[in-house]
């Protein structure tokens, strides 16, 4: 459903002939409805009336059973109408069938090119005779340019919202029934045709009475439950036959329950107002994100009215700010709250006028549970950092692989999948690319698709589509885990602290380069349409700095903060034990018959210590010379220093020449606030217990050991 601005100012007198003929119930010329931008009139053939009306022809009692999804009763009703099952399925197979053989003939005869649109425009026709169920399941893919050319993609956006409306005078009719009033008595003003008509209802523009407030009110299409409740039997039985003839592991007839139940609900607008109040409590507030309110008290079943909203299409106006905020929002709508919007193709987003990404339609909504949120969160991060044996394993937690599957062949087979993928960085990595190169396997090694699956991996690759269709290079997963990594950094969730905890540490020793990734990722996790303009770069260092201290001294950051206190008290034991080497070495090199730099009393995990300290301090050098980088820190690993030496004594020098370059940013502690600065002086007091208990273990250890 899109809300489309009205070509003239809000209110104005009718004055021409076309509105004069729409005055309904009393309403004077003199306060006539607004003109809505929408192309379609209520007088052209309302072809899904015309050509699928005989799937009315359930009776009362039976529609209203129909109020929530439940194929027994489903087919329990069709048992008893098999000759309108049969002819449903003639007319399917029939439409299809011709449409298939005119692009063969096409083929042919050469003229597949020259006969492209035309066929692309009579495809869209043919979804709109058969109704909502055909018109959904091309919405589905209508926001991806990369899948669909162009000329059926132009065709199959018509269907977001400028499908042929059916009759007005049926509309006002289902208002009144449906409210209890006569409409004049509602409304003080509504447009006498409608703004947009989508496949399950269409909408006004009227004026509350007596708040005067203006408002949507979409009204749901004659017929709908009917058709949807026939085609949605006629898909289950086809996609067990395709599972079975395939021999897919996917459940599809559980995939097509799980949008069955979500398009049932979808033709509630009472549930569809109560998920917009939820959404709006939700995410109304996260910046330059507009949920409208909803009037929940005068919505029914068939009618609702909410805010009206004005803007355009996200896909039309190429705002890529606009893409940064949807990225946020749907960060926050699956990986911290779990209640996400499960259909956003480009007619349910718009751009406002005041530069606002507005969400409407909330008919289709998902839930996404907690194990399975800290599942996925685990999958990005173990893609990202290629640990493709953790990966199988989050596959089988969030049930994509059966628990019985061989684990070292899929951790073989994942890492020829995602190796190209992701061997170009986080940022561009397309999941595109990712399910592309998935397919083979996920049918070797007999994937499922869990039902919630598909309505999460929609919502994100909807919006990624949105956004190449202007910027070929946006990649939605490279945006959204700068997300990931703050929330990994910061959860308190004992899971994702287990997490980053195996994370960081393999096999017992500390991973700098995976703390300098997070931290440096979490830095760019920012919303601002000043980034987006730079390309997400802050060469201000002093920002950076606060930045990083805020979080190290935020109470979400208090499990960093002690893995960064531990491994700097590791660095600064190495660096003593360095230092007194250094020192031995000086003195016994002037005695005479001693042997020079024979001895050292490091032991490679206090050299590996002491090159983590130094990529500590390197990590805050680059963070004050540059800003936050955005390929971390580089060319700091074990050995790639020319400084660095197998007893670690080389590295003294650069752990001080490091410590002179942090010591101007101390200054910015002065601007924390109060209760940061005061964590941040009794730092100092808990890295020296720190040290000293390890110095007193090693003493310990060493001299009874």
């Amino acid at each position: 459903m899109l809300l489309v601005p009205p070509l003239s100012p809000p209110l104005f007198p009718a004055t021409n002939s076309v509105l004069r003929r729409h005055c309904r119930r009393g309403i004077p010329n003199s306060r006539r409805p607004f003109v809505a931008a929408f192309s379609a009139s209520t007088s052209d053939v309302d072809a899904f009336t015309k050509y699928s009306g005989y799937l009315f022809e359930l009776s009362t009692s039976e529609a209203e059973s129909l109020t929530e999804y439940n194929i027994s009763r489903i087919s329990a009703i069709y048992q008893n109408k098999p000759f309108v099952l049969l002819r449903r399925l003639f007319q399917i197979g029939t439409t299809f069938g011709k449409w298939f053989a005119l692009r063969y003939y096409d083929s042919l005869t050469e003229r597949s090119e020259l006969m492209f649109e035309v066929r692309a425009a009579e495809l869209r026709k043919i979804l709109v005779q058969l109704g909502p169920a055909y018109i959904k399941i091309a919405q589905a893919i209508s926001s991806r340019p990369d899948l669909i050319p162009p000329a059926y993609l132009d065709e199959l956006s018509l269907l977001q919202d400028r499908i042929t409306p059916f009759s007005t005078e049926v509309a006002f009719d289902t208002i009144e029934q449906e409210l209890g009033l006569p409409i004049d008595a509602l409304f003080s003003e509504i447009s006498p045709d409608p703004v947009a008509a989508a496949s399950l209802g269409q909408v006004y523009q009227a004026r509350l009475r007596p708040s005067g407030k203006v408002v949507a009110v979409k009204v749901q299409r004659p017929g709908v439950r009917a058709a949807i409740s026939l085609d949605i039997l006629i898909l289950r039985y086809l996609a067990g036959v395709v599972k079975t003839a395939g021999k897919f592991n996917t459940d599809l007839q559980a995939v097509v329950d799980e949008w069955a139940s979500s398009l049932f609900g979808e033709m509630d607008y009472k549930r569809e107002a109560n998920n917009g109040v939820k959404f709006r409590q939700l995410y109304g507030g996260l910046q330059d994100v507009l949920v409208p309110e909803m009037y929940v008290e005068q919505t029914t079943r068939k009618v609702l009215i909410m805010q009206w909203v004005e803007g355009q299409k996200l896909s039309e106006v190429k705002d890529l700010y606009m893409i940064e905020v949807g990225v946020y929002c749907s960060f926050n709508q699956l990986l911290e709250y779990g209640f996400y919007h499960a259909d956003p193709h480009p007619g349910n987003l718009l751009r406002t006028y005041d530069g606002k990404l507005a969400y409407i339609d909330f008919g289709m909504t998902g839930e996404f549970k907690q194990e399975l949120r800290d599942g996925f969160i685990e999958a990005c991060l173990h893609l990202v950092n290629r640990d493709y044996d953790a990966l199988s394993k989050d596959f089988v937690t969030l049930g994509l692989l059966p628990p019985t599957a061989d684990k070292e062949a899929v951790t073989k087979a994942l890492t020829g999948v995602f190796r190209n993928a992701v061997a170009k960085g986080v940022r561009n990595i397309s999941f595109g690319d990712l399910l592309g190169n998935l397919g083979t396997t996920m049918y070797k090694f007999k994937f499922r698709i869990p039902s919630y699956f598909s309505l999460v991996i929609r919502s994100l690759a909807v919006l990624e589509g949105i956004a190449i269709s202007f910027n070929p290079n946006y990649k939605v997963l490279g945006n959204t885990y700068p997300w990931i990594a703050r929330k990994v950094l910061t959860d308190t969730s004992p899971r994702l602290k287990s997490s980053l905890q195996t994370l960081l540490y393999k096999d017992g020793m500390f991973n700098i380069e995976r703390l300098e990734s997070l931290i440096t990722e979490s830095q760019r996790a920012k919303i601002g349409r000043d980034l987006v303009k730079k390309q997400v770069e802050d060469d201000n260092s002093r920002t950076a700095i606060k930045e990083i201290l805020y979080f190290t001294l935020d109470e979400k950051g208090a499990f960093v903060r002690e893995i960064l206190l531990e491994e700097i008290a590791k660095g600064l034991d190495a660096l003593g034990l360095a230092t007194l080497d250094s020192i031995t070495r000086a003195v016994t090199s002037n005695i005479p018959f001693t042997a020079s730099g024979s001895f050292s009393s490091m032991t490679n995990e206090d050299i590996t210590n002491l090159q983590n300290l130094r990529r500590l301090f390197a990590l805050l050098s680059v963070v004050q010379e540059t800003g936050i980088s955005n390929t971390g820190v580089q060319g700091f690993g074990p050995n790639k220093d020319p400084r660095t030496s197998s007893n670690g004594a080389s590295l003294i020098p650069y752990q001080f020449e490091s410590l002179q370059k942090i010591i101007p940013l101390l200054s910015v502690v002065i601007e924390l606030p109060q209760d940061s600065q005061q964590k941040l002086l009794r730092l100092p007091a808990d890295l020296a217990a720190k040290l000293v208990s390890r110095v007193t273990a090693r003493t310990i250890r060493r001299a009874f050991l």
